[in-house]
């Protein structure tokens, strides 16, 4: 990949060289299912590694879905002269958008689910990101507990398709302009960031935008072994009970009303440990969450 991508920058300025079909990947084993391998196969660190190639070669795009991948592949399979990565499991998952839908959705690369959020019309108290299939999944789940626990809660859900939008535009062609992306974000509410990696990733390409300050990331740290599915996301901290106490821990209106809320997610987090310790695999709720709305 490295000699790949040095060759493509270098033959972009030869003009009697023809573009070439790009260089796909197309990783589909990701630390969010360690259902064999365990410890021994985690590490999410090639996305970091590619984003550090040459702007106008590479691209890093973590469809939430089906449609979302169908979407994607489509495009990396057409483009020309790039180095695509795409991360999306293999296993069974939900879907949320149609196809016209994903399409619109990953031409744009990053967007408000407005059909997840309640905000429309007024400011948001807390904005929850998310990019990949699994972070995904734990920031619906955490907006379902949110808005039956805290209906007043203004919630906006922001899902990250392609990585590079995050970069500010003088940097990545795909990045967007710091107005767009501060009325995505805003630039004085709490961002809580679920990503499939590293959560410093996301630091490191959002450091320039407005309200970096109050970007909080979850993501992978390190842990996990053989287990359930749920249970890895519970050993990083990325899962839905530990999101929700995020968000009470960030918005300011929430700090003398949340604190009952938080208990109850404490109590989720070992009711999960003592269930797989008994019947090895994860709670009925868990395994059959769907959106509710």
């Amino acid at each position: 990949m490295n000699q790949h991508a040095k060759w493509l920058k270098v033959t972009r300025d030869i003009p009697w060289r023809r573009p070439i079909a790009s260089l796909n990947y197309l990783l589909t084993s990701h630390v969010w299912r360690q259902d064999h391998n365990g410890f021994s196969h985690q590490d999410p660190g090639f996305i970091d590694h590619v984003v550090n190639k040459k702007a106008d070669v590479i691209r890093v795009y973590l469809p939430p879905d089906a449609n979302s991948l169908l979407s994607v592949a489509d495009h990396c399979l057409r483009s020309r002269n790039y180095i695509n990565v795409v991360v999306a499991g293999k296993q069974p998952a939900l879907q949320y958008l149609d196809i016209d839908s994903a399409m619109t959705h990953c031409a744009e690369g990053i967007g408000i689910w407005e059909w997840a959020s309640n905000d429309e019309g007024v400011e948001p108290d807390v904005v929850m990101a998310c990019a990949g299939d699994v972070p995904t999944l734990e920031t619906l789940a955490a907006v379902d507990v949110l808005r039956q626990s805290l209906p007043d809660l203004k919630i906006r859900v922001v899902n990250v398709v392609d990585l590079m939008t995050l970069q500010p535009q003088s940097e990545h062609s795909h990045g967007l302009p710091d107005k767009e992306f501060d009325s995505l974000f805003t630039t004085n509410k709490p961002i809580i960031f679920a990503f499939h990696g590293y959560p410093w990733l996301i630091h490191r390409l959002t450091y320039r935008r407005t309200n970096h300050r109050n970007l909080h990331v979850r993501g992978y740290k390190e842990e996990g072994t053989t287990t359930t599915p749920f249970d890895m996301v519970v050993l990083n901290d990325l899962d839905r009970f530990h999101l929700v106490m995020d968000v009470i821990d960030r918005v300011p209106k929430l700090e003398s009303v949340g604190a009952h809320l938080i208990q109850q997610m404490r109590d989720k987090r070992y009711e999960h440990k003592r269930y797989i310790r008994e019947y090895g695999e994860d709670m009925p709720e868990i395994r059959d969450w769907k959106w509710p709305y």
